[in-house]
């Protein structure tokens, strides 16, 4: 482990000048700089984390593996990442946790297994809750698919009452969803069937009032719609344990965008309409959306490329996602970068039940885990250059500012070069 001093940054949420010395893997020092910030000056967050994550591996590796993923994410400033359960074979018992587990040992970025509510993600039998729990689990999804049975979900939410734990739900109603594709407000225009953003909220509401009568944390994955915002906000007012997630794509594209660039575009829940975006903006703002949840989910571009019916549901996230957040959290020319740790770093990791690893403020004495980021740098994306194995962003060609430069873990470099 090397020693290292970063000289002429700014930390996240402050306005001075300062030097990092950096010694055995943790924050020995911090000291004022005489020189002055300007927009350029080199801006240092904690180590972002992702609580939604496809790695794809076991089972998908033609479209991601935990090295390609986790190597995305530390290019994209992230240390640890939660790995999405529906993988061949389904992440349900200890033993697949621990396969996980051991296949991450040497990854870029420190990767938590969230495990399956039920059996194979069939939405009947449900997994063994305490005995994943005992394995290190701290959230539990049915991600890509919905756990709709009611009785099941109140299961779940008592389970995760009494574990400590949290329950992350794919939001859709089978009957309302059904088989849409794109959102229904530009279904027809597209010729192929819709998914109602009633599809969404039905599942949202009837899952808060279970949050609320068995005491259990309802985490909601990928909010997409101002019904939705508008029923976390009312359930954060009632003291509920909810929270929620956003996705970058779902603050920056709307279902115009997928009616004009086809399937390339499909996602679950799809892309909404730009109102729906600016609620989300709003919501993300003011505290309503918790956190950014990437919901990185790589494939080959050809199964992006065929018909809407048969299209992949899907899209990267995790090297694009800062400098969206970034801009969504600008005001008057200038990012809240207090704002952007919160709902990148410090709340995902409290939510993850990971805040002991990480998430903390950066201090003398705390780990050196974190991201370096040129606030002001102007690149355009190229997804041939992505550390994914798959491309299919929904960025590429598109132009951005703030990028991550380094990304470091207990003062190893995952990222990157450490500024000078």
């Amino acid at each position: 482990m090397t020693n290292d001093i970063i000289r002429g940054v700014r930390l996240a949420g402050g306005t001075r000048l300062v030097d990092l010395r950096i010694e055995d893997g943790i924050i020995a020092a911090i000291d004022d700089n005489d020189g002055a910030v300007i927009d350029a000056t080199p801006v240092l967050l904690p180590g972002l984390v992702d609580l939604h994550t496809h790695l794809r591996e076991p089972g998908s590796e033609a479209s991601e593996t935990i090295g390609t993923g986790t190597r995305a994410a530390a290019a994209g400033g992230y240390t640890d990442v939660f790995a999405m359960a529906n993988l061949i074979p389904v992440t349900d018992t200890v033993d697949r946790v621990r396969d996980i587990q051991s296949r991450s040992v040497a990854a870029s970025a420190r990767v938590h297994p969230i495990a399956a509510a039920s059996i194979g993600l069939l939405g009947g039998d449900l997994a063994d809750h305490a005995a994943l729990a005992g394995a290190g689990v701290t959230v539990f999804s049915d991600d890509g698919k919905c756990l709709s049975d009611a009785d099941a979900v109140r299961t779940v939410l008592t389970r995760m009452a009494e574990l400590g734990t949290v329950f992350a739900q794919h939001a859709q109603h089978p009957e309302i969803a059904g088989a849409g594709v794109i959102n229904e407000r530009v279904a027809a225009a597209a010729g192929v069937p819709g998914w109602p953003v009633a599809g969404e909220e039905e599942i949202v509401a009837r899952d808060i009032a279970l949050a609320e009568e068995t005491g259990g944390h309802l985490h909601i994955c990928h909010v997409s719609t101002a019904g939705t915002v508008e029923l976390v906000r009312d359930a954060k007012r009632r003291g509920l344990p909810v929270t929620a997630e956003v996705t970058p794509h779902h603050l920056a594209v709307s279902d115009d965008d997928a009616l004009e660039r086809g399937p390339e575009l499909k996602v679950n829940p799809p892309l909404r309409a730009p109102s729906d975006i600016e609620a989300l903006r709003e919501a993300l703002r003011d505290g309503t959306i918790d956190v950014i949840g990437t919901d990185h989910a790589p494939h080959p571009m050809e199964t992006k490329r065929r018909p809407w019916p048969e299209a992949s549901f899907g899209l990267t996230a995790l090297e694009t996602a800062l400098p969206i957040v970034a801009e969504v959290l600008t005001n008057d020319g200038v990012t809240d970068w207090d704002a952007v740790a919160r709902v990148m770093s410090e709340t995902p990791a409290r939510i993850g039940r990971i805040d002991t690893l990480a998430g903390r403020p950066l201090a003398v004495g705390e780990p050196a885990t974190f991201c370096v980021i040129l606030p002001v740098e102007s690149w355009v994306v190229d997804p041939e250059q992505h550390f994914s194995r798959s491309r299919n962003t929904p960025f590429g060609g598109r132009g951005m500012q703030a990028r991550v430069v380094a990304t470091m873990i207990d003062g190893q470099l995952t990222h990157g070069e450490l500024p000078q």
